[in-house]
């Protein structure tokens, strides 16, 4: 019996929009692993190393040059037969890395049922049909936009930033106003729907803009935002100040001159997170990551439905029609990150303060643990889970082991563990940071938190 501890040949795409030669993690972690054989081109950028099953960029066994989706469906004890039968002998989720060095897309994905609607509808631009819920975890400071604002900031920047109203029009700015004013904040089902629905009617007017009339209003919107400061914007929000926002709108008018994005930031909350902060955002959660390097894992699809700081497919009735219309400060959005229960450190570890983080979201396919050992010879023993867990090493070195099989570990590398396996960190570093993903669909591991 092959003891379930398999290294990870894992693949990195380029796109425009990654950070660019060795600036890139995504690029150094994949060229890590010496069969990949990979060399990485100084003037290349490098988006995104992908870690799965998905077939966009399948993982393969260093060893073998078997693909892990060949592997699991083969030996269907390695996912368990309650995930093997419940998710179609695939992985459950895809894990990443992503190195954004500018604006991805403002976009969202599909629940399950709008994905397999979109997918029979337009299989090129939807090749899947399942939904992507997915989760963000900061490997280097990281900004971006997520979610819609709460509504008094929207209207405060439609009394503030002429360009925005100008540009939406008179009309659909006051019947927005009118519609939210004196509920802003109500948690009443009746108020919350009506707040929904004037925020999809305000938001689908800036969307169905046309480009000429776009460009021509971020012309005017980029010269206040270089002239006004800390006064643009009525001096900015609660949550974010004049200064801040002017320079956002000029830093990413420089990478998409002209864009409609450059409006939509008045909609969505501008969100930064500190190394090892996270956020999770559900389907049809609107979104645009700006810059840095991160953990991101999520369902495993790669649906997108874009609408700016793109080239790529748009497709606006579908956002617009698609998204929640949730509205809160970012600090719902933020995860609140946990001690992992299911651990045990030796003294080496509980001397050297080591962790072991739970980010655990509300859905099933996926949790992640993340794991810092301090100290040469600090060690993380895991329970068995009955689910697969993917692990990936982001700084330092060491080992790892399950049952008589012991690895070298070191930053990039990565390793699939089977279900039912006992798993052991153990450093040879001052700093040893491990992200291992799983699944498991009960028991004390439970991301919906049952048992």
């Amino acid at each position: 019996m092959q003891v379930p501890l398999i290294q990870l040949q894992c693949g990195v795409n380029s796109y425009d929009w990654g950070k660019v030669g060795q600036d890139s993690a995504a690029a150094k972690y994949a060229a890590a692993t010496e069969a990949n054989q990979f060399s990485i081109e100084s003037e290349k950028p490098y988006a995104e190393l992908w870690m799965g099953t998905h077939p966009s960029l399948p993982s393969k066994d260093v060893e073998t040059q078997r693909s892990l989706l060949d592997l699991i469906q083969d030996n269907k004890a390695l996912m368990s037969l309650k995930i093997s039968e419940k998710y179609g002998e695939k992985l459950p989720f895809l894990f990443k890395i992503l190195s954004i060095r500018k604006a991805l897309s403002i976009q969202a994905h599909p629940n399950k049922k709008l994905a397999e609607q979109l997918h029979a509808k337009d299989p090129k631009n939807y090749p899947d049909d399942n939904h992507k819920p997915e989760m963000t975890i900061a490997v280097t400071p990281f900004d971006g936009l997520c979610g819609f604002r709460p509504l008094k900031e929207i209207t405060h920047f439609l009394a503030t930033v002429p360009p925005l109203r100008k540009l939406i029009g008179e009309d659909a700015a006051k019947d927005f106003e009118d519609a939210v004013s004196g509920r802003e904040t109500s948690s009443g089902a009746e108020d919350t729907e009506i707040n929904k629905k004037a925020l999809q009617t305000v938001f689908s007017a800036l969307m169905n803009q046309d480009r000429s009339t776009v460009a021509a209003g971020t012309k005017e919107l980029v010269a206040s935002a270089k002239k006004e400061g800390e006064s643009f914007a009525g001096g900015g929000g609660p949550s974010n100040n004049g200064q801040e926002l002017a320079d956002l709108v000029v830093r990413l008018n420089g990478q998409f001159e002209g864009d409609i994005g450059l409006f939509v930031l008045f909609y969505l909350n501008y969100v930064e997170l500190e190394v090892g902060e996270a956020m999770f955002l559900k389907a049809d959660d609107i979104h645009a990551y700006l810059s840095g390097d991160i953990i991101e894992c999520m369902a495993s699809s790669d649906n997108v439905v874009r609408a700016g700081f793109t080239p790529k497919f748009q497709d606006i009735p579908t956002l617009t029609s698609m998204l929640t219309y949730s509205y809160a400060p970012i600090s719902e959005q933020k995860m609140n990150p946990v001690d992992y229960p299911y651990v045990t450190l030796n003294r080496t570890a509980y001397s050297s303060s080591s962790s072991a983080t739970l980010y655990d979201p509300p859905i099933e396919e996926f949790s992640v643990v993340k794991t810092e050992l301090n100290d040469e010879g600090a060690k993380a023993t895991f329970e068995a889970i009955d689910g697969p867990s993917v692990i990936l090493c982001t700084a330092g070195s060491g080992s790892i082991s399950v049952g008589p099989k012991t690895e070298k570990v070191k930053a990039g590398y990565v390793f699939f563990v089977g279900a039912t396996a006992e798993c052991v960190l153990e450093s040879d570093s001052e700093s040893f940071t491990t992200f291992k993903a799983f699944c498991e669909l009960s028991g004390k591991e439970s991301a919906n938190g049952t048992s």
